[in-house]
């Protein structure tokens, strides 16, 4: 049986087109408008990352911190990222929610725990940001055995050999860190340099789905659309923040937001 992210991105690509894949932190900028949020940029939106706050994000640039410290300052604890979740699934059933974070929370939680959680909760599929290869194999198995997907990370220096092994390993979907910076930095390489290494990783990669995260917005999103997936998640964070300055409707201009961008890889 085909899992949820696997049938988002079966149904994109009879589209022609790469899934948009956003993310937004769980109770940003709290429980009841991050629920509203993942419900409006679901209308357009293949797949959803939640993002679930650590106080140490050092993978994450400023635009994402700020969304995590707004979570922690509101009181942000794991099991409200399950809440969300849930209530969520409620009416989008098959619309595929990846948690991404940090292991040492989950480490925290308790690995059983942290994954019975998640299938209760309808979790799709689980990105550790700082729990790499071969670390992560042991609870890679332990996700699969609950039919949640691992989702394994690929960089620039990644070698030829250990991206084989990592490919062999992965699940529905890997993730391709376009340069070696936090996220929603300014993309340092030109998306002609990213795709020839996307290239190079595809020809290593004949079935697994693979997208590309890092530096995506509404500027460059177009010339990356021949990819299986991109992933845009700094740019939302800002547009909550400035939202929230201007007291605006957030969930509707995210909406709006990410309608634009799906507009742009068509």
């Amino acid at each position: 049986m085909k899992s949820e992210i696997q049938l988002a991105f079966d149904k994109c690509k009879k589209e022609k087109r790469p899934a948009l894949i956003t993310y937004t932190v769980a109770s940003d900028p709290n429980k009841k408008k991050s629920l509203e949020i993942l419900k409006a940029i679901s209308q357009h939106a293949d797949i959803l990352e939640l993002g679930y706050a650590h106080s140490a994000p050092v993978a994450d640039g400023s635009e994402i911190q700020t969304s995590s410290n707004r979570a922690i300052k509101n009181g942000f604890k794991m099991k409200d990222a399950f809440q969300i979740v849930k209530s969520f699934k409620k009416d989008y059933k098959s619309k595929p929610i990846i948690l991404m974070g940090y292991y040492n929370m989950i480490f925290q939680y308790g690995e059983n725990k942290f994954l019975n959680d998640c299938k209760k909760a309808g979790v799709s599929g689980i990105i550790c940001v700082d729990l790499p290869w071969p670390e992560n194999r042991d609870f890679a198995k332990k996700c699969k055995k609950k039919s949640i997907s691992f989702v394994q990370l690929l960089s620039p220096t990644t070698t030829r050999d250990r991206m084989k092994k990592i490919i062999k390993d992965s699940h529905d979907m890997i993730y391709y860190i376009s340069m070696l910076s936090t996220t929603g930095g300014r993309l340092k390489v030109s998306s002609k340099k990213i795709l020839e290494n996307y290239s190079k990783i595809n020809r290593v990669n004949s079935k697994k789905n693979l997208v590309i995260g890092f530096g995506i917005t509404d500027k460059n999103i177009s010339s990356l659309k021949s990819a299986n997936g991109l992933v845009v998640g700094s740019m939302l964070c800002k547009t909550i923040t400035n939202s929230l300055k201007m007291k605006h409707n957030v969930a509707k201009k995210l909406s709006k937001i990410v309608y634009n961008l799906k507009r742009k890889i068509i």
